[in-house]
């Protein structure tokens, strides 16, 4: 057999014939025209077969499945779908195919080779069919429609795929869950989920990732590409999905409504989402805690809470952060950008999210409501701390100690205990707390801001937690019982601190002398006595004292004409600081007594005076002093105590400027200015300055005290 050689690629050629045809390859002609479409081909035969597709014909029919084809190269490569034959052969990486075109498509995979270029945008592809695909997003043609509901497609797949929607079909199933699918692609990223295969690697990081379009779009992390711009806003998007959801905030499009509520959402995922809070639906579960979530995402989030890892870093002060969203909020810190504000109030915040809970203190909504005790929140976060009050749930957990907490926010707190961190500062002061909370209290201090006011007596607080305590008052309302003997309490520290009287736990060491004290406030009283310091000081004389009880006793009796006393006494006139003390001191001109001792039926006026007596039957000295351990049934007797170590004299005669450390001892003294004698004998009438004075004259009687 006689070949011919082409000149431009060398190829060989039986015929002379085919030479001319073979040479249209190289000079692109293509001199036969269909009369029907103008389409045109470089061959003759191809031609013919063209004519086909428009008189629908279809000559070459499958002996299997009767399947028709106009062409019988389409029949070959038909039958080895049932044969399962794949002829060709991958040099490289020896896998197989049935037909050739896939194997030379398989073969830019290798080479990279994407000889398809787009003359509109010049993006280039591996293969002409991908091409021509892409050619429709320039064009914007849709040939494919659905015969259902005329949604029309670029691509043929999708409207295959598509058609699955209206039947309801998922043919592809797992063989691990036996989860479904309606497309075969979906199957295999899903089986993923199971080997935790993840094939796809970026070459700049490393990071490995199952699916390639997530690879595609983590490559954009690197580059800093954002090609997707808005015509509104001029804001640019990584991905082309990102722009289109962007653009709803523009027209408030809600395309996608729930059937239960009718609520609308900008995001299919966001609807889906929000089914699951009517099913109560919550397919994913933490393997370390059994907590559920309905939300993959928030599973991903919740094992941070165990790993302690923390994959977010700001580039200014190199802080780490579990989850981006909170590093975002973290850069505003730095930026000190404000960019929401209140309609209202006109008030500037850095979050949306703190706007939308602002504007519900103006219009009073609180969308949030507890199941147990009908209590309404207006905020999300401080609901869901609420219920873990009732279900006891503490899921945050120190990686430390063990010890757990059930809000985020306490675990960081007392993370700080660990570190000694104090990264919040006062500008005035310099003083250092752990938690920003506490620095905007302490700065109140410095302000005198008050901005929590009680509704029922306009009394004002600089924190709220004190106006919540505040407002127990007027309702009498004590929540938190003791289990052991039944004793009802306002506040939930003050059970706390109550527990310890039973126990007899003393948690609070001091670090030079080791002596134990059950509340925290009693060992800073105690450090002073090493410390000498003495924080208390008196506007008026510059006095200073080491306790707050000796400074509110020497600024009543010494500077009583500078405290304001609202509440005067309808009997004597007397006048009083508290409501309380008033009550208190009616009950001297009723003789009222309602409180009474269980064990000798003894009545008082007062329930101080009850709890003192008390201590005459249990012999319980529970106050000790720090100095010389001598222990006092009352806190007043060691008060009165502690003075004789640190000489402090805060009682002072105005005639003699004699001191003393108790009241007493100075009211007796002035009567030796007064040459007062209140004190009389019954038998002979002599009179005496002290009680003391009267009882050793009554021996000279040889009888008793009356």
């Amino acid at each position: 057999m006689k070949f011919f050689t082409s000149e431009d690629s060398g190829k060989a050629i039986s015929e002379k014939n085919n030479v001319s045809v073979h040479l249209c390859a190289h000079t692109i002609e293509k001199p036969f025209s269909c009369s029907i479409c103008n389409k045109h081909f470089s061959q003759k035969r191809y031609l013919m077969n063209h004519y086909r597709i428009h008189a629908n014909e279809k000559s070459f029919s499958c002996d299997i499945c009767n399947k028709q084809f106009t062409k019988k190269t389409n029949l070959n490569t038909h039958c080895r779908t049932h044969t399962s034959e794949k002829p060709y052969s991958c040099d490289i990486c020896n896998k197989h195919f049935s037909q050739k075109s896939d194997l030379n498509r398989h073969y830019h995979t290798h080479t990279g080779k994407k000889p398809y270029s787009c003359d509109t945008c010049n993006q280039q592809f591996s293969q002409k069919s991908a091409l021509n695909m892409h050619y429709r997003t320039h064009t914007n043609e849709k040939p494919h429609s659905c015969d259902v509901c005329y949604k029309k497609f670029s691509k043929k797949g999708d409207l295959t795929r598509h058609y699955l929607v209206h039947t309801d079909e998922k043919p592809y199933s797992c063989d691990v869950c036996n989860k479904q699918f309606s497309r075969k692609y979906g199957l295999k990223l899903h089986l993923r989920t199971h080997t935790n295969e993840k094939p796809y690697s970026c070459d700049v990081c490393y990071k490995k990732f199952s699916k390639k379009g997530a690879l595609t779009r983590h490559y954009l992390v690197h580059t800093d590409e954002k090609p997707y711009s808005c015509d509104v806003c001029n804001k640019t998007f990584s991905r082309k999905f990102g722009l289109k959801l962007h653009l709803r905030t523009h027209t408030t499009e809600k395309p996608h409504s729930c059937d239960v509520c009718k609520k609308e959402f900008f995001l299919k995922s966001s609807l889906i989402t929000h089914s699951r809070t009517h099913r109560n639906e919550k397919p994913y579960s933490c393997d370390l805690c059994n907590k559920q979530f309905s939300l993959k995402n928030t599973l991903t989030k919740h094992y941070r809470v165990h790993t302690n890892e923390k994959p977010y870093s700001c580039d200014v002060c190199n802080k780490k952060f579990s989850y981006k969203s909170a590093l975002s909020k973290h850069f505003l810190t730095h930026t000190n950008e404000k960019p929401y504000s209140c309609d209202v109030c006109d008030k500037k915040f850095s979050y949306k999210s703190n706007l939308y809970v602002r504007s519900r203190t103006h219009s009073n909504e609180k969308p949030f409501s507890c199941d147990t005790c009908g209590r309404k929140f207006s905020r999300k976060d401080v609901f869901k701390a609420h219920v873990r009050i009732h279900s006891n749930e503490k899921p945050f957990s120190c990686g430390v100690c063990s010890k757990t907490f059930s809000q985020k926010r306490s675990l960081n707190a007392h993370f700080h205990i660990h570190t000694n961190e104090k990264p919040y500062s006062c500008d005035v002061c310099s003083k250092q707390f752990t938690l920003k909370a506490y620095l905007n209290t302490h700065c109140r201090t410095h302000t005198s801001e008050k901005p929590f006011a009680c509704v029922v007596c306009n009394q004002q607080f600089s924190q709220k937690g004190s106006l919540k305590k505040h407002f127990l008052t007027h309702t009498n309302e004590k929540p938190h019982s003791c289990d052991i003997c039944y004793k009802q309490f306002s506040k939930k520290s003050d059970l706390t601190r109550h527990y310890r009287v039973h126990t007899n736990e003393k948690p609070y060491s001091c670090d030079l002398c080791n002596k134990q004290f059950s509340r925290k406030h009693f060992l800073n009283e105690h450090l002073r006595t090493h410390t000498n310091e003495k924080p208390y000081s008196c506007d008026i004389c510059g006095k200073k004292f080491s306790q707050k009880s000796s400074f509110n006793t020497h600024y009543i009796h010494f500077h009583s004409n500078a405290v304001e006393k609202p509440y005067p006494c309808d009997v004597c006139n007397k006048q009083f600081t508290t409501k309380a003390n008033l009550t208190t001191h009616c009950r001297t001109h009723t003789n009222e007594k309602p409180f009474s001792c269980d064990v000798c039926n003894k009545q008082f006026s007062q329930k101080s005076s009850l709890k003192k007596h008390c201590l005459t039957h249990t012999n319980e000295k529970p106050y000790s002093c720090g100095i010389c351990s001598k222990a006092f049934s009352r806190k007043y007797g060691l008060n009165l105590h502690f003075r004789t170590h640190t000489d402090e004299k805060p009682y002072s005669c105005d005639l003699c400027q004699k001191q003393f450390t108790q009241k007493n001892f100075l009211n007796v003294h002035l009567r030796t200015h007064t040459k007062e004698k209140p004190y009389l004998c019954n038998v002979c009438g002599k009179e005496f300055s002290q009680q003391s004075s009267l009882s050793r004259h009554f021996h000279t009687h040889a009888i008793e005290k009356p």
